[in-house]
């Protein structure tokens, strides 16, 4: 088996990706902290080139292959960031890029993809189907496979995290480092136990996806059945050999984190801190805010991984986020199918400035009786009292009404 990087191995990759990818910013946040408990420091490498940190290992990767491989080109499988950071990669040195993705993968991403320079094919339902199908072209063409996360080149390009971090920040406690296949926890712990092996590496997991957490109860790499999580960018059923190994040595603490704290957490990010990111890139984040371990009074850093998000999600998160903080509510009023009576609803919400943002009415279903209509009103509210105070009136009037969650 090939063996894991070692320190030396970072500190090369960092002067390779020296002007190549960015050192991203690492920002104190009073706002987390507060609600933490905690010193919350935010590693943004969701600001990094192409949104995520894939960028560092991918570039480290193919600069490192001799020109023989070099001409054959590369290929890799993914329906997201490694197919972002692979094809930017290829672009800056040269090479030719073939990416494989999911047929339903979100067009943003394959646009992206596409204008980094690769030429994507679009196979299979899931990403299952795409790795099949780029094991055969890399079978028949003779292009160089780049793995997502199990290549000690990728390790440790996404290790030259660890190294910013180390001179960002005196006196680090804790780093979260949220894992899907392990390559950026895998380098980062290297890096940084090195420098100073007091640093506590917490890994965390979806509790949807616990590959990582299973492989290491049963003392070997293992695979899921299946994975259900809101992040798929660390959607892994089964972790790396060297990562896996990484994580057994190096890192002290993993923890699960779910959807519900996920999506929460992506929308205070957006919310508190302006900044829009991922599912995957927030779940570190979501480990803090929902206290999975004791960080009371310490250094601690989450890293915000990527922010390449889809749309349909971020609607969603911003929708019961939204609703969970008392911004928004969804009423249904049954009434009589009769002119004016919706008027009257809307008065009553207009009357207490509350923004009406949608109206759905339904009249066909079997809990709604003949010569009535369900009218569901989502509105925006300026605060959570408002809500029962259009109760109240709806009390007073008699109408029949249920608020839905």
């Amino acid at each position: 088996m090939t063996k894991l990087p070692d320190f030396s191995d970072i500190i090369k990759a960092q002067a390779r990706l020296k002007g190549i990818t960015k050192v991203t910013p690492l920002e104190h946040s009073k706002t987390f902290s507060s609600m933490s408990r905690a010193n919350v420091y935010l590693k943004l490498e969701n600001l990094q080139s192409t949104g995520s940190f894939k960028a560092r290992g991918a570039y480290n990767k193919i600069i490192n292959l001799g020109k023989e491989e070099l001409d054959r080109g590369v290929v890799c499988a993914s329906a997201g960031n490694h197919a972002q950071g692979v094809a930017y990669a290829a672009g800056l040195i040269g090479v030719k890029a073939t990416v494989f993705m999911p047929i339903f993968t979100p067009p943003l991403k394959v646009i992206a993809t596409r204008g980094y320079g690769a030429e994507v094919v679009l196979q299979g339902d899931t990403f299952d189907d795409a790795y099949a199908a780029a094991m055969t072209y890399k079978e028949k063409s003779g292009a160089v496979f780049v793995h997502p996360f199990d290549d000690p080149f990728i390790i440790a390009g996404q290790g030259t995290i660890g190294l910013e971090l180390f001179h960002q920040l005196e006196n680090i406690d804790d780093v979260l480092i949220p894992i899907g296949g392990g390559g950026m926890i895998a380098g980062v712990a290297i890096a940084l136990k090195e420098m100073n092996p007091d640093i506590r590496i917490i890994g965390v997991e979806a509790e949807g996806a616990q590959s990582m957490k299973l492989s290491l109860q049963e003392g070997k790499p293992n695979t899921l059945t299946s994975v259900h999580t809101i992040a798929d960018g660390i959607a892994v059923k089964t972790p790396g050999h060297l990562t896996y190994e990484a994580t057994r040595k190096y890192v002290d603490d993993l923890v699960l984190v779910n959807d519900a704290e996920i999506a929460h957490t992506a929308y205070l990010l957006l919310q508190r801190a302006k900044i829009l990111a991922e599912p995957a890139g927030v779940a570190a984040m979501a480990a803090v805010l929902h206290k999975k371990l004791d960080l009371a009074g310490r250094n601690v850093i989450p890293i915000i991984s990527g922010g390449n998000i889809n749309m349909g999600i971020l609607q969603q998160i911003l929708e019961k986020g939204m609703m969970d903080e008392g911004l928004r509510a969804r009423i249904a009023v049954l009434i009589p199918d009769q002119a004016g009576e919706l008027k009257s609803i809307i008065s009553i919400l207009s009357g207490i400035r509350a923004n009406i943002n949608d109206i759905v009415h339904e009249r066909s279903i079997t809990t709604v009786p003949v010569g009535f209509v369900q009218v569901t009103l989502t509105f925006n509210l300026q605060d959570i009292t408002q809500l029962d105070t259009i109760c109240r009136v709806l009390d007073e009037k008699k109408k029949k009404y249920e608020i839905l969650r």
